[in-house]
Parts: structure tokens; C-alpha cells; sequence
């Protein structure tokens, strides 16, 4: 999610399309997410990493025996890899730094707290922030604790909170790597955004109001306080920063490793999951109660999702390209949103800013026409970062934070909704009436 290599849509031209029944695996695997918790649960624990990996296994092959386009499949590994170096890297390094907050969570406190991790999820990127204020925002609601307070803790911080900044969110990041500004992004979607997290944080504030009750005489009355404990862990989350504009984009010197599906930038993070890891304060790790769990239920899982997304994303690019000059502003937002909502927000983003792109003649590939085209009509720009950057809290799978936030804070003890419920009860009645709200009032 990181970053994708190479772009479908340009890709397709010269391979053949794959046949519409390709795309049963991927339907195959999210009906399996979706219902496999809930009513196979204990067979699902057991074997979903064997379901995700077979499903994975036949897309490739079908593409290597069938259609004999390997590269696709190449690319789609060598996607996953810097989406996994992202997040493993970033889980290690943030379970290593304790943060305790000595205060009540009351409602009030709780949105400031979730405002305050969507304006830094702009610094440290969505995944930082979560892995970051996850553990210590369950502690502080320990004996109030509910599903909704993760919902929408996924809803603002780890997907709507970070649209400001290239750094905030991997398809904006793709964007400036391509030749959008690096401060086009925050010019252009902060009147977006603040409205936005503001109505997603006041319905959060509405529904907490509710479940507010009296709080103990010994806790109640302690001043604000915050401990920290594994500080030094921050320089290690500072190189995984740094280490993402490790491009040769930016740096066309830089050695290739190909045909070997990884760069500089994925050795330095995988290295940071073992030396931060083996650096990291014990006594952190106790009080966060670390284990590598979430990121093993991460890995496996996305790794029949990258594969088995292929042919979908392939026959959206070709579909979004042959009538890109049909789309508009509000086709852009709702397409590049939908499908971020179930499939990688990253390539999809690309696909529809090299389809909107094309709507003037330029190429997603050249820095210089993506720069012209950010100057003669950003409004198609603007739609598709808001729709995939917003649209990845729809589903468990929209977004890595995401589901690592439900894994931990399972762990943790807490009943989190299924794939479904999370849908229906949630995303839904909450989001879809405020992205609607977004659309109405910028897109339409």
C-alpha cells in the first residue's frame, strides 16, 4: 500500500484482460472474512491463513499459466512487501513506547483524543498514529470500554484523519511521488476535512454522551498526567519515516534490486522491526502487552488480498480509461471511494487520477503532466484523494490500520463487530451520510 510500482491501467494495453471469473477469489475471500469469524469462528482462526494464501496461489497462477503475465503478479507481490515493511515496521517500533494517560475517558476527552490523533496522523501517517494511541486510548476507557470507541477511533484516526499531508495516507504519498505538490495536498482538502472529522467526531461525542456514567471518586479527581516509557523507540519510528521518500524517483541512483520484488527502503524497515524489537524498553513492552499477532493476522490475510485483487483492479482500470470522458467530479469521488473501500486505495487512486488525466491528453507516468495537470484542473485530483483517502474506514479491509486496531484491541478483550456488522452498524448509518454531506456540498 505503500507503493505500488507500477500502474494497471498503463500495464493493461499490453497484456490480455483477465476473464470477469477471475475475480470469484477475491469475492470468495472477503465473504470469508466477513463470515468466517462469526459463524465458523474457531475453523476460521485455525485455517485463514491457508484459505488467504490458496486463493491467493490460484489468481497467480492463472495469470502465470493462463494469461503468462507474470509481472503483474510482481508487482502485486512486490506492492505487498512495502505495505507489510510499512506496518510491521511501524507496529514494532510504536509497541515499543508505553503511553499512559492518567485520566478518566469522558466523552469529551475522548473526542479531543481523537482529534489529536487525526492531526498527527498527518505527521506520523495514519498507521503511526494508530499503533501509537490505540493502547492508551483502551486504557483510559478500561471500565467503559465498547465497540464504537474503535470504530470510530478507526473512522478518524486512522483513515479520515490523515488526508492533509503526503505522509498522512499512502495514496497522497503516491500522488506527490508522481509530481502532485507536497502542500497542494493540505491547500486543497483542509475545508474538506475539517468538516468532515468534525461531524464524525461530534456524532462520536453524541453517542459517548450515552454512555457516561458516574465516575469513581478515585479516578475522577486526578489531575491530568501523561507517562511514557520506551521513548527511544521514537528514533527508530523517525527512520521508518525518512525511509519512505527513498525513491528513485527522488534519488535515481539508488542500487535496483530487481528482479527481486524489494528496494532499499523495505531492508531498512525490516531491519527496524528486528533492532527495535531487540532495543525496545522490556517494562513497554509488558505494559502494552505486545505480541506479533495483529501483524501475523495482517500478513496473511493481505497477502491473499494483493494477490486475488489483481484482476479486479485490472478491469476497473480498463473500464474507468474507456469511459473517463464520461466521468465526473462526483463519479470520481464515489468510484475511487467505493472501491478503496474494499480493494488497496493506493493503485486505486492512480488508476483513477491516470484516468482523469487522460481526460486532457497527459500521463499519470510523467512528472511534468501530472504537475500541468495539478495547474489546469485539480478539481478531478481533489475528488479522488478525498474519496480514497475517506472511503478506506468503510470496511475492516479499506484501510492496514484498520484491521490491526481490531486485532489488538480484540486482544485485548473487547467483542469487536464482524466484517458485516462493522458494515451495517456502523459505516454505513455513520459515514455514508457524511461523505454524502461532502459530496452534496464539494463534488456535486
Amino acid at each position: 500500500m505503500l507503493q505500488p510500482l507500477f500502474i494497471f491501467s498503463g500495464h493493461i494495453e499490453n497484456t490480455l484482460l483477465p476473464h470477469w471469473s477471475a475475480v470469484l477469489p477475491f469475492i470468495f475471500l472477503l465473504l470469508a472474512i466477513a463470515t468466517g469469524p462469526v459463524f465458523f469462528r474457531h475453523l476460521w482462526e485455525k485455517h485463514y491463513s491457508k484459505v488467504s494464501i490458496v486463493l491467493g496461489l490460484i489468481v497467480a497462477a492463472y495469470y502465470i499459466f493462463a494469461l503468462k503475465d507474470s509481472q503483474s503478479i510482481l508487482h502485486s507481490v512486490t506492492e505487498y512487501i512495502s505495505f507489510i515493511a510499512l506496518l510491521s515496521s511501524l507496529f514494532v517500533a510504536t509497541g515499543g513506547i508505553s503511553i499512559k494517560v492518567s485520566k478518566e475517558g469522558t466523552p469529551l476527552f475522548n473526542t479531543l483524543f481523537l482529534l489529536f490523533g487525526a492531526v498527527i496522523s498527518n505527521l506520523i501517517g495514519t498507521t503511526g498514529a494508530s499503533m501509537l494511541l490505540i493502547r492508551p486510548f483502551l486504557k483510559i476507557n478500561k471500565d467503559r470500554i465498547k465497540p464504537y470507541h474503535i470504530i470510530f477511533f478507526i473512522f478518524s484516526v486512522s483513515n479520515v484523519g490523515g488526508a492533509l499531508t503526503p505522509i498522512g495516507d499512502p495514496p497522497l504519498f503516491l500522488g506527490f511521488l508522481r509530481g502532485v505538490p507536497f502542500f497542494w495536498v493540505i491547500a486543497n482538502i483542509w475545508y474538506i476535512w475539517l468538516p468532515a472529522i468534525l461531524i464524525i467526531l461530534s456524532i462520536f461525542y453524541i453517542i459517548d454522551k450515552q454512555n457516561n456514567p458516574v465516575l469513581k471518586s478515585t479516578t475522577a479527581k486526578k489531575d491530568f498526567h501523561i507517562e511514557f516509557k520506551g521513548l527511544t523507540n521514537l528514533f527508530f519510528v523517525m527512520i521508518i519515516l525518512l525511509s519512505v521518500v527513498i525513491d528513485k524517483n527522488f534519488f535515481p541512483s539508488l542500487p535496483d534490486f530487481s528482479p527481486l520484488p524489494f528496494g532499499i527502503r523495505e531492508i531498512i524497515m525490516f531491519a527496524v522491526v528486528f533492532l527495535s524489537y531487540k532495543m525496545s524498553d522490556k517494562e513497554a513492552l509488558r505494559l502494552n502487552e505486545f505480541d506479533f499477532e495483529p501483524i501475523k493476522e495482517v500478513a496473511y490475510l493481505f497477502i491473499g488480498i494483493f494477490l486475488t485483487m489483481v484482476p479486479a483492479l485490472q478491469l476497473i482500470a480498463f473500464e474507468s480509461n474507456a469511459y473517463r470522458d464520461y466521468l465526473t467530479q462526483g463519479s470520481f469521488y464515489w468510484g475511487s471511494g467505493t472501491l478503496s473501500s474494499f480493494l488497496d486505495n493506493a493503485p486505486t487512486y492512480l488508476n483513477f487520477l491516470s484516468a482523469a488525466m487522460g481526460k486532457f491528453g497527459l500521463d499519470v507516468n510523467n512528472m511534468a503532466d501530472v504537475k500541468e495537470f495539478v495547474v489546469r484542473d485539480d478539481s478531478y485530483l481533489r475528488a479522488i484523494s478525498v474519496g480514497a483517502v475517506f472511503f478506506g474506514a468503510m470496511t475492516y479491509i479499506g484501510n492496514g490500520p484498520n484491521f490491526m486496531v481490531k486485532s489488538i484491541s480484540e486482544r485485548a478483550g473487547i467483542k469487536m463487530p464482524s466484517f458485516g456488522r462493522y458494515i451495517t452498524h456502523y459505516s454505513l448509518p455513520v459515514l455514508l451520510p457524511v461523505f454524502t454531506i461532502i459530496w452534496f456540498i464539494f463534488f456535486r
